[in-house]
């Protein structure tokens, strides 16, 4: 194994795909989250505290050679608690001199009317999470450019894969293909709207973090082929034999539900990713670092199978 630390702060579906990438290249690994829980191998250093806690975020980072974001607070409290998380993280890998690599969503773009999304857009968020995440990526950059930490930032769209439960391709479209029930989605299904595959995220994490090339940049990680929404589902009920049934949520239904909900109330500003073609370039990684994504039905036919034996696990108890 290396000697090389890589401390990866966040446990999530991005954390646990990029621990899966690094142990796969044989790097020592330190998981960090709030909880300290973990079921990724006996070899991975666990460490349990707030990242927004300078000191303990200095002290996580002790021996790091690069150091990974792939925190996520809670949806509805993003601006409240997304840069203090990510200033203690910044600030630990700046400590020890360790490369930092941040993933991010693709927030801060804002609405494009459908221009197909590359790194060199400007970042023009008209939400507000969109803003937060804007002033995120500034902080990260102004620190590259300054000399205080290297950065380099992958961004990715929604995931899908195993282990994401909430995405908007998470466990709802996915576990309703395998019951056989209606798939219910939000803004128009017949647009174009990439999709991330979850380990295709942790092998780009992971690259950014061992290829100084990386740095200084924003990065969009590799992704499947973009397909509508509609035959996104289609594909997806098709590698699981079964038939697909896609109904679109109306806005008002969504802005009802999130009258009791916080995270449904918080999706609503950003459905215009739905309303306009969402389609993400990726060409900038490939062309730089290759391979491209995992081909579609692989991806999907692995997360189907998690979904599957999660499925029987559950029936068996």
């Amino acid at each position: 194994m290396s000697t090389r630390l890589h401390v990866v702060f966040g446990t999530g579906p991005v954390g646990q795909a990029v621990i899966r990438e690094l142990r796969a290249r044989n790097h020592r690994v330190r998981a960090v989250s709030r909880s300290g829980r973990t079921e990724l191998g006996s070899d991975v250093e666990v460490l349990a505290g707030d990242a927004g806690d300078p000191a303990f975020a200095r002290r996580a980072c002790v021996d790091a050679c690069v150091v990974y974001s792939a925190l996520n607070p809670p949806y509805h409290q993003w601006p409240q608690l997304f840069p203090r998380l990510q200033s203690g993280v910044l600030n630990g890998a700046a400590s020890v001199g360790a490369r930092l690599v941040a993933i991010e969503n693709l927030y801060g773009y804002g609405p494009t009317g459908g221009r197909p999304l590359t790194e060199d857009l400007p970042l023009a968020a008209t939400t507000r999470k969109g803003a937060t995440r804007a002033a995120m990526t500034a902080q990260l950059l102004d620190a590259d450019r300054r000399g205080i930490v290297q950065v380099a930032i992958g961004r990715a769209s929604d995931f899908f894969g195993p282990g994401v439960f909430t995405s908007n391709m998470g466990a709802s479209v996915f576990e309703s293909v395998l019951a056989g029930k209606a798939v219910r989605v939000m803004g128009n299904p017949d647009l174009p709207h990439t999709y991330s595959y979850i380990d295709d995220i942790g092998r780009g994490l992971a690259t950014l973090g061992d290829d100084s090339r990386a740095c200084g940049q924003v990065w969009h990680l590799p992704n499947p082929e973009t397909l509508t929404t509609r035959q996104f589902i289609e594909r997806i009920a098709c590698n699981a034999g079964k038939s697909a049934r896609v109904e679109r949520t109306p806005r008002l239904v969504l802005r009802a539900v999130g009258l009791f909900n916080p995270t449904v109330r918080e999706l609503v500003e950003m459905q215009y990713e739905f309303e306009e073609p969402f389609v993400v370039d990726d060409s900038k990684y490939v062309r730089t670092f290759g391979p491209g994504a995992t081909p579609i039905d692989e991806a999907l036919q692995h997360t189907l199978r998690w979904y599957s034996e999660r499925r029987a696990a559950r029936g068996s108890r």
